[in-house]
């Protein structure tokens, strides 16, 4: 019961930093629940593929280099509600966000994965003019990892693609009518102004270890030209400067930083990261596939030869053409003064995560009384990373979710709320509660959160669009008075004499019967003197 105790404890200290941004910016008064789920700092596959480099025996022929060690961290968060069972412990879920953490020696990404919502937050009847929860959370926990896993000295990027699918995360949720999908051009839209907030927070800046020397986003929508994609970032006075339409692929590159080791021109194979899902990973695969090894051996692809035609050929993917449109959003943090690395450095021989194993000790022999040892029940902590601070991650303990499970854990987890259904209230409400309960084993694992933020301090959305809503109130002709002359508020009428009628003029028969003016609308009837019968034949 005491370990139980601590580990609560633990875990309210460990996210009370984020709970408390969370209360800020959720409305006053209202409850909601927090659930996060994460998983230690584990051994990937690198984002890049490596380039090559010239023999050393001074061949023409070039020899592959290691590719940078890279580690991944997976977050998984879910924020749920007051399903209004009758159950005060009944709760359904109303947003799940996954993201994935890829660190280096070199920088650190925050890619974010997949978000989705059910569409209950409207069992809150929240007021109306009041700012998406939705939206004030994503930005919220992005803030958070970014000041939690920002390291001094190297590079820190947020990125993500925007393609709007009917549900990510939560089967059957697109069957309530409540829930609001976004299309290709308003998702775009919308996730830019969540990474907005990052751009223009001075804050994030301020609490960010080492200092920040610079803060940019960049924004890149294949088949849209630039002045077609400037009209999906926000419309703020800051906008221009902050906002660079185009990627930062070579300014993100571990490759490209040190050209005294890998050159100066680096091929677009070894510039393009490839995150799960992703569009551009799938066209990579493709591209890989049919390029033989003797093209990849000199860094080469058999199709694009940069990466201005690598873009161009991306918007006749099928995520980017036939009516359908994919953002890709990059936030780039540029430290003060980069860290010198080296090429070993990124392939991880520096020594320090090495797992060799030195001279242990002597075993003794065993003499005397057995002592029986008490027995240890084994979790995922034992899997848990010895070092907390490396040259390639870091894992500090205000950033861990509630609940940290190991690989196997995290996927299960995912995969079973995969299998649920949300399609309706009450199904939901018990897919919430069977996937809180299964993830933790039956404990509790959820935070309690209530809303400090005053409407008076969000802005309402119309108020949002007052600076682009043009004012016509000086062409709106106002009513006279009524100390008006009387013959303009009441209609004029002309004297008997002055109106002049139209005499009446009678139409020949002749211009009838011959096809003459007909008055329109006017039936007109030929007498019977005008009308000739035929004969009758016998």
């Amino acid at each position: 019961m005491a370990q139980r105790n601590h580990q609560t404890s633990t875990r309210q200290e460990r996210s009370s930093g984020f709970v408390h941004d969370l209360e800020s910016v959720l409305p006053k008064g209202y409850q909601f629940q927090t659930h996060h789920l994460s998983t230690p700092p584990t051994v990937c596959d690198a984002l890049c593929q490596p380039p090559t480099l010239p023999s050393a025996a001074g061949s023409g022929k070039r020899r592959p280099t290691k590719p940078p060690k890279t580690y991944c961290e997976k977050h998984f968060l879910a924020i749920s509600v007051d399903s209004k069972s009758g159950d005060a412990r009944d709760q359904v879920l109303v947003l799940g966000l996954e993201i994935y953490l890829y660190t280096t020696a070199f920088s650190t990404i925050i890619f974010v994965a997949k978000a989705d919502s059910t569409g209950y937050l409207s069992t809150l009847d929240l007021p109306k003019g009041t700012p998406s929860p939705i939206r004030e959370v994503t930005t919220t926990f992005v803030k958070y990892l970014v000041r939690t896993r920002h390291r001094k000295g190297t590079q820190l990027v947020v990125n993500l693609f925007a393609r709007s699918q009917d549900q990510y995360l939560f089967p059957g949720s697109v069957k309530n009518t409540k829930k609001h999908v976004l299309d290709d051009r308003g998702l775009i839209k919308w996730w830019c102004r969540v990474v907005n907030g990052l751009l223009e927070d001075d804050s994030v800046q301020k609490d960010l270890s080492g200092g920040c020397s610079r803060v940019h986003g960049h924004l890149l929508i294949p088949g849209l030209d630039t002045y077609e994609t400037r009209a999906f970032i926000p419309r703020t006075a800051t906008a221009p400067t902050n906002w660079t339409l185009a990627h930062p692929l070579e300014h993100i590159s571990p490759y490209a930083a040190n050209p005294s080791v890998y050159g100066s021109s680096i091929p677009p194979r070894c510039l393009i990261p490839t995150f799960p899902d992703d569009p551009k990973a799938r066209f990579v695969e493709e591209l890989e596939e049919a390029t033989p090894q003797n093209l990849k051996t000199a860094g080469r692809w058999r199709g694009p030869q940069n990466l201005d035609e690598f873009w161009e050929m991306m918007a006749f993917r099928q995520e980017c053409s036939s009516g359908r449109m994919t953002g890709f959003i990059w936030v780039v943090f540029d430290p003060v003064s980069r860290l010198s690395l080296t090429s070993k450095i990124l392939a991880g021989d520096d020594g320090q995560d090495s797992n060799k194993k030195g001279k242990g000790r002597k075993k003794s022999k065993l003499r005397g009384h057995i002592r029986p040892r008490a027995p240890k029940v084994k979790t995922t902590r034992a899997k848990f990373p010895k070092k907390t601070e490396t040259s390639h991650y870091t894992w500090p303990e205000s950033g861990r979710g509630q609940v940290i499970l190991d690989e196997d854990g995290y996927k299960r987890a995912v995969e079973l709320l995969l299998h649920l259904e949300f399609k309706e209230l009450t199904v939901a409400t018990t897919s919430t509660m069977r996937w809180l309960k299964e993830v933790n084993v039956g404990k509790d694992w959820s935070l309690q959160i209530t809303g400090r933020r005053d409407p008076a301090v969000g802005q309402a959305p119309s108020e949002a669009g007052s600076q682009t809503v043009n004012n016509l109130s000086g062409m709106i002709r106002k009513k006279r008075t009524a100390d008006a002359p009387a013959e303009d508020s009441s209609a004029k009428i002309l004297d008997a004499g002055l109106v002049r009628k139209k005499p009446k003029t009678e139409t020949a028969p002749e211009a009838v019967a011959s096809g003459g003016p007909i008055g329109t609308g006017n039936v007109n009837v030929l007498s019977t003197g005008l009308v000739r019968k035929k004969p009758k034949t016998s």
